[in-house]
């Protein structure tokens, strides 16, 4: 019964709602990558138009390879961006660049939220990784409730944590497009475009984040209401 359950739906209902985020943000940043910005300005000159205007002088950037694998790091000081972004003139391209500064902004001005997340970081892999191990051989001991019920609360850390990633990306994308426009990077009709790609990237997170509540509720569903019968 506890491979073959009804509880299984939210499992499915969550990796419904994360491929649908998922194809979603790749519909909407091929769509707009077919749109060339006037200002004819690629991924890499954003990134570093935005950290200039930000005073940001200690940020390199650098091309990696994949597609969409943009990403920044607050502990190398380093933002790279993908294929699909660095070289490419498109509004996608410059809003995904745009994005990852906005990351490179909140660490130069130790936005609270982005620090908090960054502590959780440690927290959250040890919740990860020893959550459903912890439930397991609580279920061998008889269910044993206790190391049940310490698996259910590790396991809930990695909601936690992404649910503290929400306000950070949304935030980092207001900020980037706030310096894209008022440094006119962007037309005004580019700057609607790019927030949609910036949305369906931010509705990934909102996905991931009932994914994992989901699985949480089914855990909760599961073993909640056992009794310890050791």
């Amino acid at each position: 019964m506890f491979f073959f359950d009804p509880t299984y739906i939210l499992v499915i209902l969550g990796l419904v709602i994360s491929m649908a985020a998922s194809s979603y943000v790749n519909r909407t940043f091929r769509k707009y990558d077919a749109y060339r910005s006037q200002s004819n300005t690629t991924g890499t000159a954003a990134a570093r138009f935005i950290l200039d205007q930000s005073g940001i002088h200690n940020v390199g950037v650098q091309a990696i390879s994949g597609d969409l694998t943009d990403n920044y790091n607050g502990q190398t000081k380093v933002l790279s961006l993908s294929e699909s972004t660095a070289n490419s003139t498109s509004v996608a391209a410059i809003g995904v660049a745009a994005h990852e500064c906005g990351h490179a902004v909140q660490d130069h001005v130790n936005y609270a939220p982005m620090r908090l997340r960054t502590a959780l970081v440690p927290v959250a892999n040890i919740g990860s990784s020893l959550s459903l191990p912890l439930i397991i051989v609580g279920v061998l001991l008889s269910y044993n409730t206790t190391l049940i019920h310490l698996g259910i609360a590790l396991f809930s850390l990695a909601l936690v944590f992404q649910l503290v990633t929400l306000p950070v990306e949304f935030n980092a994308s207001r900020r980037a497009l706030q310096i894209l426009s008022d440094g006119h990077v962007l037309t005004p009709d580019e700057v609607p475009m790019v927030r949609k790609v910036l949305t369906a990237a931010a509705l990934t997170y909102v996905a991931a984040a009932l994914s994992t509540f989901l699985q949480l509720l089914r855990l909760i569903l599961i073993f909640g209401g056992q009794r310890d019968q050791d």
